[in-house]
């Protein structure tokens, strides 16, 4: 080495570069100028020479580097001051005979710039995911993939993968500045290849990361980030994005179809799970054939444990490779979204798994947890509980519901546990959970990023639904951010499905002393925007299926269950039912098996999914029943006093009168005829009714249209008699007289009218 290569080189710098302690390696490495001529650096670890190539204006060109360091640190000075952009590469040689030719890592500008720095640190940037993580590009002509991670308490982080033997040593990133940002573009690392990141810690403490903006990660128990290009998809779904508004928002009719997509369908001879290629034509032919609007997949993020059925996720940014690639969920929804079909996804920003490849203490301390484990613990579920004040991590989950629905074309999002994030003590003891700043209970932190997030979703994608599951009473849920709510467009009802399963259990002897558990769902209705679920978390744990949870023998626990899901139906808010409930499975669901349709051969698992089958229909083409479905307009009781009898009449209306529907349910064990007041004269025509023979009943049905008889009943002029099978649920439509039909009415009530002379010898009228 030469006295004036000597004396240029920083021999502090390259000691840290050498040991893994430098944050910031391209203020050495790579081209940097010296005077008229160009100083390049270059680290390959026990290599044992190193030639620079490049192209020249008079040809090729080659150079041996010096070796300046026996580690494998290389420099050699080169002429002319503009190499930054020339193109050139290494040829690098170790004494075992291996060879290598790269492009120079080193000599690119970062793709971070000083705005995106400043929009991620005040929580902002909200296509942060195009930043941060692994994207396959070309910089000045090198093909290859530029990382970034945020990790501000390392003090080194290096890419490792598949494309440098893992080697820490190899790819030392840049620290951007004080964002905490690391960044490195790594020429012919290239899709399919596995990476991590290395973190040190100033201890000396080194360890592996998983990417947490990976947009693909190895199938368990693997657990690598993978490279994707998620740019290379052709989506087909404009015509269905551009009619999402009338599809789902409003009062649209929207019945769910909550399903796992490992338990959809067999997968094939020697496969664990099948394809999500393979399982959406036969989601789309079920779907269909049922007259479902959406389906909801339980979370397919990236999640370390099958148990956990995902709500344990560890890749928020990658679907999981249990069913295929990215490209295939892609086509996963884009078949869907032909078909005609929603997609809503389970998403999960309430807390999330320790397993030590993640998120958990991701650069030696709690970056995105809290440290204090009475904030950032949650003691049932075992997990970690973001620090929603932090602006990066409230910016790293509000990017990602936007990913899901800006790169995978979501329809939806159900937010998971948002009890959970709304309350510090939630699942807590005494001593157990700190306080807010006011001294509540309320998680303020939490409730900012929840409207934040709805905010900018509704900005963006305003047709998108956003959904709470969310367990208390909680105000304004739904409410308007003007108004001061949290802006969600739509929130489980998990009090309908509590209060009603808990009476639907009793046998019909007994629900008489417990009739206020049926109605009191409409006493709070319109508090919110609802949806009525039957969810997952009901048929798993020992709670029994939908049809385990019905009283009686096995008839009338099919019979029950016609007139649970019809009373659903009729009821008002937008419907779920989860996968395997629709054809009577008795089995509690686990992750372990597929849906049981062999049932549908039963005569009555048959009966009762045909009845689902036109309960959807039914839904969707009676603007009565979806029409109102948040305003009290559109519901009516006529008689829910009834208690001694255990039924129930009520009326569903449109904004229309002549398209109103009378409903009768009858939760008796016992047949009646029941007499029921009409609000208009006219005739009433069987629509629906679950104990029709078709569906499994014994067939006590309204065969002949009935007319309103000038009987005053329910405190109205007019009334019908309706036949109710036990058990059952009738659905009677409004048929408005014609013109002729109404001159005959008229004819016969003046023909009841006839003069009766009394002692006085005066006339007065009977009708």
């Amino acid at each position: 080495m030469t006295d004036k290569l000597y004396k240029l080189m920083n021999w502090p710098k390259i000691e840290e570069i050498i040991y893994g302690e430098c944050d910031d390696p391209h203020a050495l490495l790579g081209p940097h100028k010296s005077g008229t001529q160009t100083l390049l650096q270059a680290y390959f670890p026990g290599a044992r020479e190193v030639k620079v190539q490049w192209d020249a204006p008079e040809g090729y060109k080659e150079k041996k580097m010096d070796l300046a360091d026996e580690e494998g640190y290389f420099a050699v000075l080169l002429p002319g001051k503009d190499f930054k952009s020339a193109s050139y590469r290494y040829h690098v040689k170790w004494e075992d005979g291996k060879e290598l030719f790269s492009a120079d890592p080193y000599r690119h500008e970062p793709q971070i710039t000083g705005e995106d720095r400043e929009r991620f640190a005040n929580g902002i940037h909200y296509t942060v995911y195009e930043k941060l993580g692994a994207h396959p590009m070309t910089l000045g002509g090198d093909e290859g993939t530029y990382f970034a991670v945020w990790a501000p308490n390392a003090q080194r982080v290096s890419v490792v993968g598949d494309f440098n033997e893992w080697d820490g040593r190899v790819h030392q990133m840049r620290r951007l500045g004080e964002s905490g940002i690391f960044e490195i573009f790594v020429p012919g690392a290239r899709c399919g290849l596995n990476y991590k990141f290395e973190i040190k810690l100033k201890s000396g403490l080194t360890y592996l990361k998983a990417d947490p903006y990976g947009n693909r990660a190895q199938l368990r128990p693997d657990s690598a980030s993978v490279i994707t290009d998620l740019n290379g998809f052709r989506w087909e779904d404009d015509s269905f994005i551009q009619n999402r508004e009338k599809f789902q928002t409003g009062n649209a009719p929207v019945s769910i179809y909550e399903m796992y997509l490992g338990s959809f369908v067999e997968p094939g001879e020697g496969e664990t799970y099948a394809n999500y290629r393979d399982i959406a034509p036969r989601v789309i032919e079920y779907v269909k054939e049922m007259g479902y609007t959406h389906v909801e997949l339980m979370p397919v993020m990236e999640h370390p444990f099958d148990g956990s059925w995902g709500y344990q996720v560890i890749g928020y940014y990658a679907p999981t490779a249990r069913y295929g690639s990215p490209e295939d969920f892609m086509y996963f929804v884009n078949e869907l979204h032909k078909a005609g079909i929603g997609v809503i996804l389970d998403w999960v920003p309430a807390h999330f798994p320790r397993d030590t490849y993640g998120l958990s203490n991701f650069d030696g301390t709690c970056l995105y947890e809290h440290q204090d484990p009475r904030q950032g613990c949650h003691p049932h579920w075992g997990t970690l509980i973001y620090n929603y004040g932090r602006p990066q991590v409230a910016n790293y989950l509000i990017a990602n519901a936007l990913f899901w629905v800006e790169k995978y074309h979501a329809d939806g999002i159900r937010m998971d546990a948002v009890a959970s994030m709304l309350y510090l003590d939630y699942g807590k003891n005494d001593g157990e959970w700190v306080a807010n700043m006011y001294g509540g209970k309320e998680n303020l932190e939490a409730i900012e990023m929840i409207k934040h997030l709805n905010s900018v979703l509704k900005k963006r994608n305003p047709h998108v639904l956003s959904i709470a599951e969310e367990s208390t009473a909680f105000p304004l849920i739904t409410g308007s951010l003007e108004e001061g709510g949290l802006g969600f467009d739509l929130k489980w009802n998990m009090g309908f499905m509590n209060d009603y399963i808990n009476y639907i259990q009793y046998d019909p002897y007994f629900r008489s002393h417990h009739h206020g558990e049926l109605t009191f769902s409409m006493v709070y209705a319109y508090s919110e925007k609802f949806v009525l679920v039957f969810s997952h978390d009901e048929v798993v744990h020992g709670k029994a299926t939908m049809i385990g949870k019905m009283p009686g023998d096995r008839s009338q626990k099919f019979a029950n269950l016609r007139l649970t899901y019809a009373y659903m139906m009729t009821h008002p808010g937008k419907k779920l039912l989860f996968m395997g409930q629709d054809i009577g499975e008795f089995d509690e669901w686990n992750e372990e098996r597929r849906v049981e349709w062999e049932l549908r051969e039963n005569p009555e698992h048959r009966g009762l999914a045909a009845m689902v089958r036109d309960l959807n229909r039914l839904y969707r083409t009676k603007s009565a029943l979806y029409e109102l479905d948040d305003q009290p307009e559109g519901f009516e009781w006529i008689n829910s006093i009834s208690g001694n009898e255990s039924y129930l009449t009520y009326l569903r209306k449109s904004g229309d009168p002549e398209d109103m529907l009378l409903v009768a349910a009858n939760f008796s064990g016992v047949p009646r005829e029941i007499t029921v007041g009409v609000p208009f004269e006219g005739k009433y025509k069987e629509i629906f009714n679950t104990d029709d023979v078709k569906y499994g009943g014994s067939g006590m049905i309204n065969e002949r249209v009935k007319k309103a008889a000038d009987l005053r009943w329910d405190d109205r002029m007019q009334s019908v008699k309706v036949k109710l099978a036990p058990l059952s649920v009738s659905i009677l439509q409004f048929i408005p007289y014609e013109e002729e039909e109404l001159a005959k009415v008229i004819e016969q009530r003046i023909r009841k009218v006839t003069p009766v002379k009394k002692r006085s010898g005066k006339e007065i009228s009977r009708i």
